[in-house]
């Protein structure tokens, strides 16, 4: 008699990852990329305290303006929506706390997502993707505007005279004309500057910087928080 097939073994016969419907395989390769915009951790709980005690000290965290949430026995799950900037846990969209009983005592694990932490992630890749196109397209300018001039070649404007000052105002001290042409449309001004990829790399430097503070900084503090409440009561 041939034994059954374990019930977390998929169709195929490969194990499912705990919790999900996906292979054990795929589970282990999101999770080299997942960290990204997922935080975990885990807190050691007193040795007699019970998943109630630990939700209920943990409860004025969900009870926020856009955050709902539930409980069933040694689970917690959130969601947010259009939370408020004053929510201390604004930065995530949703999570999992589970209490697990160990060899050592109780522990509280946690799960939490957040798309804002993704979107900063993925900013400096869009900033750096627009410097790439706009130092294409100034390569791609210099050939046309040659191309535009008779012989093949940028003409050259011929230089306009200086405007003379009147001998009194030179007398006086007054300071020369400017050359025609500085600040107009013939001149440098900002009608003949070329577009710069430095303000996209400035904007990538500064999503880079928000992301990096951002992931640390927030699992940090999510943990702090957690404690504080479980120690505090």
């Amino acid at each position: 008699m041939t034994g059954q097939a374990s019930p977390a073994a998929g169709r195929s016969g490969a194990r499912l990852a705990p919790g999900t419907d996906r292979p054990q395989g795929h589970a282990v390769n999101l999770r080299f990329i997942d960290w990204i915009w997922h935080v975990r951790g885990s807190l050691p709980l007193a040795p007699a305290q019970s998943s109630e005690d630990a939700f209920d000290r943990l409860d004025p965290l969900f009870r926020q303006p856009g955050t709902s949430h539930e409980r069933s026995g040694d689970r917690l799950t959130f969601r947010k929506k259009n939370q408020a900037a004053q929510d201390k846990m604004s930065i995530f969209d949703g999570g999992v706390l589970q209490v697990e009983r160990a060899a050592a005592g109780p522990v509280l694990r946690y799960h939490l997502t957040s798309r804002a932490l993704l979107f900063c992630f993925l900013a400096p890749l869009l900033f750096l993707g627009i410097a790439q196109f706009t130092i294409v397209l100034v390569k791609l300018q210099g050939p046309s505007t040659e191309a535009a001039s008779p012989s093949g070649k940028a003409q050259k404007k011929p230089a306009v005279a200086p405007v003379p000052m009147n001998p009194i105002d030179q007398a006086l001290g007054a300071p020369a004309p400017e050359k025609p042409g500085k600040d107009g449309a013939e001149g440098g001004g900002r009608r003949g500057k070329k577009p710069s990829p430095t303000p996209a790399y400035v904007f990538a430097a500064i999503f880079a910087t928000l992301y990096l503070v951002g992931r640390i900084l927030e699992d940090r503090l999510i943990r702090i928080r957690f404690r504080k409440r479980l120690l505090g009561g």
